[in-house]
């Protein structure tokens, strides 16, 4: 074999998740040969003479370093394209830009807090209607269902309780009807769950959560295959201009390369903490799906390799959670998720404060719920600090 035909095999090889993980789309940094991606913190480029360039115009318009983080992104997930963000939010606002005034939405009715703000406080003003119901029961989605729908917008599993919906299903309920399947997959990742696999024709990020890793960076990505999706979005990015930094783009590609070994340890972490937590006579509801008792623990099998870092459990009274904040101590008191540090939130307050007391106590967000976000210390530290904590 000559040497071509040696480059063009290694070309169509097809690397493991892992090892794309930690190379991305390229090992190595063409013009030098840094095994770290450079940042190209420039805000514009040189054309070499008129109406040639090099491939970089203007930063808003595409980096080097935020083209890499996107190639890798869209590699890990099996997609065409991959865009990033300034944060999640951002990756959202530029999905619900794609429908008009009249379109609706089907949407998971338990979820993050800051979905239901943007659909309710800043789209219904354009009118773009929300459909809220619980995704888990296709009978639900066909009964939302009506002419006006574009598209259906779930969590799986959902914040903070956790539903598992069944993306397959909802996939094909959505190409039947000719309208999107739209999937927030930040809790696990695309090493544990490909939605585009699944069906789906988009995955949203909030790359600040397990992608970065590392509670350092905001970042979000957009994911599909849909040439006309892509196309759609770049326009709306390239024109709004909510595109991710050279500096956080490198900060999302360091974190990619730990995200197999980050994700199986919180696993195994969150696994052993959440029968613990089934255990304790202090906790009165768990809602995590790894445990067999989980209604979607096993749906969630079918189309995940994991059940994710997150636990959100029930205590007796809102008196207790308090306690139980004031006396972890390794376990941080703070918002978000999805980091090397294990995190402990109080939903009602903090990430879902937007939705209505009626609609937060009906999906089981109520004053005793606590939201759990499990990092990669030592298990037994983090069990001794729950058993600490909910023993005063």
């Amino acid at each position: 074999m000559n040497g071509d035909n040696m480059k063009n095999s290694k070309k169509q090889k097809k690397y493991n998740y892992n090892t794309v993980a930690v190379h991305g789309k390229s090992s190595f940094d063409p013009l030098t040969g840094a095994v770290s991606t450079p940042i190209y913190q420039s805000a514009t480029f040189r054309h070499p003479k008129l109406y040639e360039s090099t491939g970089y115009d203007y930063s808003r318009l595409q980096n080097p370093t935020r083209e890499a983080a996107e190639n890798a992104i869209s590699l890990l997930e099996n997609g065409k394209e991959a865009l990033a963000f300034s944060s999640g939010m951002a990756a959202v606002s530029t999905v619900i830009k794609l429908f008009k005034s009249g379109d609706s939405i089907i949407v998971s009715d338990d979820l993050y807090g800051g979905i239901y703000r943007i659909f309710e406080s800043i789209y219904s003003v354009y009118g773009i209607k929300a459909i809220y119901t619980d995704t888990t029961s296709i009978q639900n989605i066909e009964n939302a269902y009506s002419p006006s729908v574009k598209a259906i917008f779930l969590e799986s599993p959902t914040n903070p309780t956790m539903k598992i919906s069944n993306i397959r299903k909802i996939s094909e309920f959505s190409k039947e009807k000719n309208i999107l399947t739209i999937v927030d997959n930040t809790f696990l990742t695309s090493y544990f769950q490909k939605p585009l696999d699944l069906g789906a024709d988009i995955v949203i990020y909030s790359g600040t959560k397990y992608l970065a890793g590392h509670n350092d960076t905001l970042a979000g990505f957009i994911v599909s295959s849909n040439d006309d999706i892509i196309e759609n979005l770049r326009l709306i990015q390239k024109s709004e201009g909510a595109v991710l930094s050279p500096f956080d783009s490198w900060l999302v590609l360091r974190g990619l390369k730990t995200l197999p070994l980050r994700m199986d340890r919180i696993n195994s972490n969150t696994q052993k903490i959440a029968e613990f937590l089934n255990n304790h006579s202090a906790i009165k509801k768990i809602y995590y799906p790894g445990l067999p008792s989980h209604k979607g623990h096993e749906l969630l099998k079918t189309q995940s390799t994991g059940f994710g870092g997150i636990i959100s459990f029930e205590v007796e009274s809102a008196a207790k959670v308090e306690k139980i904040l004031e006396n972890v101590e390794l376990i941080m008191f703070a918002e978000s998720l999805g980091g090397t540090e294990t995190l402990i939130t109080y939903p009602m307050v903090q990430t879902h404060n937007a939705i209505p007391e009626e609609i937060r106590n009906k999906i089981g967000v109520n004053d005793r719920l606590l939201r759990l976000s499990v990092g990669i210390e030592n298990v037994d530290d983090l069990v001794d600090d729950l058993d600490f904590a909910l023993s005063i």
